[in-house]
């Protein structure tokens, strides 16, 4: 064959590739608030009942698919991140320090929850009347005996049925300190423990990718059944839970990164907003604790670090649900209960928020710390049942600054250790789920036997 006739062959044609460009996350997340608002606005004041129930089954699903993962996640999450600390040195300490830094952040959440429900006066002139009120659901009331012994479940299978998240908690602690301590003879069930968890990782990742979908539902549903008559009821009152929230997010954490980590407080948020995004539209702690790993890892908070601080974290560590929330509620009722507090009762407020953050467990709302702190500043119950109606819509930004308190915690104990990667946090950004699911893929994957040295 010829050197021309070579020449003269037309060279195969490049594949068109017409792809549709994918809708960013962040962007996907946006349009269904929009259209949860614009469906259950037609739903309410059209009357389009097969509308209403719809929102309400998709929100009802998703948050259904979140639970399920959360039972299993949190205990083998917090069981693996305890045996983990044995990899890190000085793990006492960081340890210590966490815990440290989580009741700081909480009493600081606390005092400006406080301050504002005395400033505005949240429940005065609410036109609420006394039939509005109702003592919550009996599972979930709650005083520190219950509390405390709540805490010790009766047997191993209870917890993950009724989803008691304190007691798989403290199973999980358990389980924890006992593979710690039984050394080499732990090591397959930790395997096998690592194994289940990766496995449980991929599935919330897809329970995820819904987020759009159940954005749709619930807040579909929270316009459908209570319209903006009730947020008028609540004006004050909302404003005040939402602005005690952007005061502790956009004004103390940044401090405390400026001051304490000497980090940019917008490269933060650059990093993390990935996790607070999601928080606010699935309204859960755990739910979001993939995500909220990823992010922290991406900051530069070493890896056996982040594994052991944002799942303690995001079962326990609220300083919206535990502190700026309770510390305005229990003002609004002591208020319409005309009920006076004094110094005592605001000290209070603040030892419940710091010490008892726990019972707000990852998924279980604010519900349960509402009436840790009613009972024990000896208010009416029945205030709870005021409160219900407009939680929803409530526990969106609440969500959002429980998680982000849950990211900057471990940056703080972090840079203080000076373990922090500098360089990774100042090169971190936000990112895809698809991406952040394709890194975790990769994470967990089995390392070849000679590239595993390298670590």
């Amino acid at each position: 064959m010829s050197v021309s006739s070579v020449s003269d062959t037309p060279a195969p044609a490049a594949p068109a590739r017409s792809r549709i460009p994918k809708i960013p996350f962040w962007a996907q997340i946006l349009l269904g608030l929009v259209l949860g608002v614009v469906l259950g606005w037609v739903a309410r004041n059209w009357d389009v009942a097969w509308l209403g129930t719809t929102l309400t089954k998709v929100g009802e699903i998703f948050v259904q698919l979140l639970k399920l993962a959360v039972a299993p996640l949190v205990f083998f999450a917090i069981t693996i991140s305890i045996t983990n600390l044995r990899n890190v040195h000085n793990a006492a300490r960081l340890a210590t320090r966490t815990l440290l830094w989580f009741m700081v952040t909480s009493l600081i959440a606390v005092v400006i929850g406080i301050a504002i429900g005395l400033l505005t006066n949240p429940g005065s002139g609410t036109g609420l009347s006394a039939k509005d009120a109702a003592k919550p659901p009996s599972d979930s009331t709650g005083s520190w005996l219950d509390f405390l012994t709540g805490i010790i479940p009766t047997d191993v299978i209870t917890p993950f049925t009724e989803l008691k998240v304190l007691q798989i908690v403290f199973m999980a602690v358990v389980v924890g300190i006992a593979a710690l301590k039984l050394g080499e003879k732990a090591e397959p069930i930790l395997q096998l423990g690592e194994s289940v968890l990766a496995l449980l990782q991929k599935a919330l990742w897809w329970i995820i990718r819904l987020a759009p979908i159940g954005t749709i539902g619930l807040i579909g549903t929270a316009i459908k059944d209570y319209g903006w008559d009730l947020i008028g009821s609540y004006a004050t009152f909302t404003a005040d839970v939402y602005i005690g929230g952007a005061i502790v997010l956009f004004v103390v954490y940044p401090l405390l990164l400026a001051t304490v980590a000497k980090v940019s407080p917008l490269q933060f948020f650059r990093g993390a907003w990935p996790a607070i995004q999601l928080a606010f539209v699935s309204r859960s702690s755990v739910g979001t604790m993939p995500l909220t790993q990823k992010v922290t890892e991406r900051l530069g908070v070493p890896k056996e670090y982040a594994s052991f601080a944002v799942p303690f974290g995001s079962t326990t560590k609220m300083d919206a649900c535990a502190s700026i929330y309770p510390a305005i509620a229990a003002i609004f009722v002591a208020e319409f209960f005309h009920v006076d507090m004094g110094i005592k009762e605001y000290l209070l407020i603040a030892f419940v928020a710091v010490v008892g953050s726990a019972a707000t467990a990852g998924l279980t709302g604010a519900t349960v710390m509402l009436t840790l702190t009613l009972s024990t500043l000896g208010l009416p119950l029945e205030g709870v049942g005021l409160l219900l109606a407009i939680d929803p819509i409530l526990d969106m930004g609440r969500t959002a600054v429980n998680v982000a308190g849950q990211v900057v915690v471990p940056v703080l104990v972090s840079a203080r250790e000076k373990i922090l990667d500098l360089e990774a946090f100042r090169t971190a950004r936000s990112f895809s789920i698809e991406e952040a699911e394709q890194d975790d893929s990769q994470r967990t994957a089995p390392v070849p036997a000679a590239a595993g040295a390298s670590g």
